[in-house]
């Protein structure tokens, strides 16, 4: 029986199934349409456990460690596994295609959302720290699942494509912090700490992200955009077709593209860490946090209904800047809005939850059309490693800066952090006009 090749080593002797996609435009509009559609389903589970360990992964630790200052540990685990996965599934998915490296990373969160469990059972910090870590690969998967929908796409499509996949997420995003209550109920029905609840529904969910992956997610959209745009460079003397997906490799489109999402996720990771926290301290309730972590879960991917139409038609970088405009907004609301007020702390983390999107998208639109199906998931992971990276600094550091200082003085830190977008974006456009000339 014919097997699929490796992607990395090129496609010299096509099968026949493949070539019947290379020959085929419509073919392969077919299949971008149909791995859009799996992507989309395998999102509202990924983001639905993806939005349990936010939720109460800081309050779980508090519970177990008795101290504040180590709160924001679990969000820095959590994206510290995350961005080890991401290495892992961008390799896996680049020498196997993206059904494989996807589908592992689901099913390792979902074994980790079980260790998390098992951890709150016999209260052991280690296991906790470990599960944690493992649960990042959950999601790393559904990040990088958005790239598998851009495989396919045109240059005018990519965005649009990465926008579809995360607004699929919302879904589950913002179910998932919503039955925080309701989960914790179950737990205590069986006997599980109520706060260890939210990662039952955790452990499902990942899971059946990964099996729909693994079950679905054929032909490999990686593997059949690598033979498409390999047979496109050997057959030099036949004009490129104008819905091609095959870019030239750019470093500085790669090295802008991660700047705009590094900077968007350390914000974001920051002010939402300490927030559940923050509320706290002012009497807010297990309901009222997973009310409010809700609407900025769903702020950070409902906006992809629009954001990827404007990022493929405005512009990347315009939609950079706006997402650094956004955020440092949001810094001042939530620095300056009194901790009782339930409205302005929502839409301080509504607009948190936006920039990020704008920030996120755009800047995935760069890396995408900055490289190579060849190399493409590979970069793609190396790039996410630097941004779980990002949200484990952001994570680990609110804690610290807001036991030494205010949740004030955190929120506006990452409101002037937030500028530097601005110039990150002027450097780019002032290069490209220089190589224009």
């Amino acid at each position: 029986m014919i097997t699929e090749t490796v992607v990395t080593k090129g496609v010299k002797q096509q099968h026949a199934w493949l070539q019947d996609y290379i020959d085929s435009p419509e073919k392969q509009k077919q299949l971008y349409k149909r791995t859009l559609r799996i992507v989309i389903l395998s999102q509202i589970f990924g983001g639905a456990g993806l939005a349990a360990g936010i939720t109460v992964g800081a309050l779980l630790a508090q519970e177990m460690l008795g101290t504040e200052s180590a709160a924001g540990i679990p969000v820095a685990l959590l994206t510290l596994g995350s961005a080890g996965a991401a290495l892992l599934v961008g390799r896996l998915s680049q020498r196997f295609g993206r059904r494989a490296g996807l589908a592992a990373g689901f099913l390792t969160g979902g074994l980790g959302a079980i260790g998390v469990i098992i951890a709150a059972l016999i209260n052991s910090v280690f296991l906790l720290f470990a599960s944690l870590l493992f649960y990042g690969a959950g999601t790393a998967s559904n990040l990088q699942a958005r790239y598998a929908g851009t495989d396919l796409a045109t240059v005018k499509q990519r965005a649009t494509a990465v926008s579809m996949a995360m607004v699929s997420t919302t879904f589950g995003a913002v179910a998932g912090p919503n039955l925080v209550g309701v989960m914790g109920g179950f737990a205590d029905s069986i006997g599980i700490p109520t706060l260890a609840g939210p990662f039952v529904l955790g452990a499902a969910a990942f899971i059946l992200a990964g099996l729909v992956l693994l079950l679905f997610l054929r032909p490999d959209p990686l593997i059949v955009s690598t033979a498409i745009a390999n047979a496109q460079e050997e057959n030099s003397t036949v004009q490129e077709k104008p819905n091609s997906n095959s870019s030239p490799i750019s470093k500085r489109g790669i090295v802008v593209g991660a700047a705009v999402m590094v900077l968007t996720q350390f914000v974001m990771a920051a002010i939402m860490t300490m927030t559940p926290i923050h509320m706290g301290h002012h009497g807010h309730g297990l309901r009222e946090v997973g009310l409010v972590i809700g609407f900025h879960i769903g702020a950070m991917y409902f906006p992809s209904l629009v954001t990827g139409l404007l990022v493929d038609k405005v512009g990347r970088t315009a939609m950079a800047v706006a997402s650094g405009s956004t955020l440092l907004a949001s810094g001042m609301l939530a620095a300056f809005a009194p901790g009782d007020s339930m409205i302005l702390l929502i839409c301080a983390l509504v607009l948190l939850g936006a920039g990020w999107n704008f920030g996120l998208i755009s800047g995935t639109a760069l890396i995408v059309d900055a490289t190579h199906p060849s190399i493409r998931a590979k970069t793609q992971g190396s790039v996410d490693v630097l941004l779980a990276l990002s949200g484990a600094s952001g994570g680990a550091l609110s804690g610290m800066v807001v036991a030494h200082s205010s949740y004030a003085v955190l929120s506006l830190s990452g409101a002037i952090l937030s500028l530097l977008l601005i110039p990150v974006v002027a450097w780019s456009r002032k290069v490209q006009s220089r190589e224009l000339v």
